[in-house]
């Protein structure tokens, strides 16, 4: 009898869970803040580095409705723009950081027959960025972003992945985006507690691992019968 079993397709957000993003995120923030201050957009205030890192994983709109709901709508776009911009050039010229060990982890997942594809709550241009910087096409299948579907919820654009791919899926991820993902398509979903997202958010993972280091065998916990 053949004992043979497909890999699941692990789905890894991006931003807190491979990429340590608010060491980029928070220089262009506050990069973006001071123009809005100069701009007289907003009242100043003290925003703490925690505040900020609450927002990676958020697409940009919620991100700024959550910040200051009452700017209007081309001012926060222009604001967004000037923050991905700066995140843009920092990656470009290097600044970007994965978290220890991802890509050795990535290495290993990838030598134990798991294919992988990637989907985060970015745009286009800041997809397109660490793709290439990162080669990411060494351990990546495809990277969605979602403005490529109108910057609609994970939940919605897992569901046209699955229809794609049609094969067991494990979802990876820090926020409680990433899990409502893995929801709608009633897949297993690991919670990054070393991200972004809060305790509270990953109180409904099948797994939580504390580093990159520890998703190789949170992964098997799915995998091995």
């Amino acid at each position: 009898m053949n004992s043979y079993k497909k890999k699941p397709l692990l789905v890894f957000d991006y931003d807190g869970t491979l990429h340590n993003t608010i060491i980029i995120y928070e220089k262009a923030f506050r990069k973006c803040y001071q123009w809005l201050l100069e701009q007289n957009y907003v009242a100043p205030e003290e925003i703490s580095t925690d505040r900020i890192s609450g927002w990676l994983g958020m697409n940009a709109k919620d991100m700024w409705n959550s910040f200051q709901p009452d700017l209007q709508e081309e001012v926060k776009e222009t604001a967004s723009a000037k923050i991905g911009e700066e995140m843009l050039r920092e990656i470009s010229g290097g600044k970007g950081k994965w978290y220890p060990k991802a890509e050795a982890v990535l290495n290993r997942l990838k030598d134990e027959g798991y294919p992988m594809i990637v989907l985060s709550n970015c745009k286009i241009a800041y997809k397109k960025v660490n793709w290439d910087v990162f080669q990411m096409e060494q351990w990546f299948r495809e990277f969605f972003d979602c403005e490529s579907f109108g910057f609609a919820p994970k939940e919605e654009i897992i569901q046209k992945i699955s229809k794609k791919y049609e094969q067991e899926m494990i979802v990876i991820g820090d926020r409680d985006s990433d899990w409502k993902a893995a929801k709608a398509i009633e897949a297993k979903f690991i919670g990054c507690a070393y991200g972004y997202g809060s305790r509270d958010e990953l109180k409904q993972a099948d797994a939580v691992v504390e580093s990159v280091e520890e998703l190789p065998k949170a992964i098997r916990l799915f995998t091995e019968v």
